[in-house]
């Protein structure tokens, strides 16, 4: 018996409709929520990323911007930028894509961001809301893992959940959010002891290591549910046989590009143990991007509920229900 495959690309569509309908919503109360995207240099992944950003928005209704700065940005010319948008009322999101090159300050750019603007939800204020459960923007990935668990209809609460890796994008705040939905939660790492006895116990099992093909049979209890965040190219010929021995369409899409991607969990010992599990390509990854979305309507209305609250003539936000 092999593993449910749970296709992100339909869970994705489904929030786009509902957003959709918000966004109806807004538009008649006379908002349009406004993303900035900052993108510095030439990264070809970056580049297509930041693309992809805006044009999902456009395909929404959202507005959005995409600034490209030169390579050579300094770090105070990068904050200068960002305070010019936490300023600018119409732009209700600020993304900084990563990673920015080695002469800028990653962390006192990112820190610079208005937390109520701060749609990777990275900022220190966002995460406190997450471990505190108080309203806020929580990290895409993070959020898409729990619409892909919840909207599959994959049990939560009471379960034992294992996440392997511990970074503040995905580690750390996947975990949090299944400890909120009433998992018991294990967070491994690169010093945890016996690590596949550990995932072995997992009703639910988080692979976020960026170490690709790791996660094997060995450490799949029979049944879990598999969530693969890693995304990796492979372009080896010999990687690409072992990981996907028989598989003509992976070798014909190595053939075309002269690579692949794989996850961090090895598809041919882990499907036939897994009860579900996420592909890669088309799992986690399009959900990312949705959540993104989600999380520049969300930051439009927020920021408009706190002006209403501190007696500011904007008006408050209707939810579509």
């Amino acid at each position: 018996m092999s593993a449910r495959i749970l296709r992100g690309n339909v869970i994705r569509d489904q929030i786009r409709e509902e957003l959709a309908e918000e966004l109806q919503h807004l538009h008649g109360a006379g908002i349009r929520p406004g993303l900035a995207v900052i993108l510095v240099g030439s990264n070809p992944a970056s580049e297509i990323y930041t693309r992809n950003k805006v044009k999902s928005c456009e395909t929404l209704g959202i507005h959005s911007e995409r600034l490209i700065l030169p390579e050579k940005t300094t770090t105070e010319d990068l904050l200068s930028r960002v305070e010019e948008l936490n300023g600018r009322d119409e732009i209700d999101g600020i993304l900084v894509q990563l990673p920015l090159p080695s002469q800028v300050d990653s962390k006192r750019v990112l820190l610079a961001v208005s937390p109520d603007k701060d749609v990777d939800g990275f900022h220190p204020v966002n995460m406190g809301n997450l471990l505190t459960q108080r309203p806020g923007l929580v990290p895409c990935t993070p959020a898409g893992i729990l619409e892909i668990l919840k909207r599959s209809a994959i049990p939560i609460e009471g379960q034992r959940a294992v996440v392997i890796g511990r970074s503040d994008i995905v580690g750390k705040p996947v975990a949090l959010l299944l400890m909120h939905h009433n998992a018991t939660v294990t967070i491994c790492h690169s010093r945890t002891r016996d690590l596949p006895e550990v995932c072995r116990e997992a009703d639910i099992l988080v692979a976020a290591l960026g170490k690709p093909g790791m996660v094997n049979g060995n450490f799949v209890k029979p049944g879990a549910t598999v969530i693969d965040v890693g995304i990796s190219p492979l372009t080896d010929r010999a990687e690409v046989v072992r990981f996907f021995p028989g598989d003509a369409k992976r070798m014909e899409e190595f053939e075309r590009k002269g690579s692949t991607l794989l996850g961090d969990v090895d598809p041919v010992s882990v499907l036939p143990l897994a009860g579900a599990i996420t592909p890669v390509p088309g799992g986690v990854g399009p959900l990312t991007i949705a959540m993104l979305m989600v999380n520049t309507v969300r930051a439009a209305r927020l920021r408009r509920e706190l002006h209403a609250a501190s007696g500011s003539a904007q008006p408050t936000v209707p939810v579509a229900s």
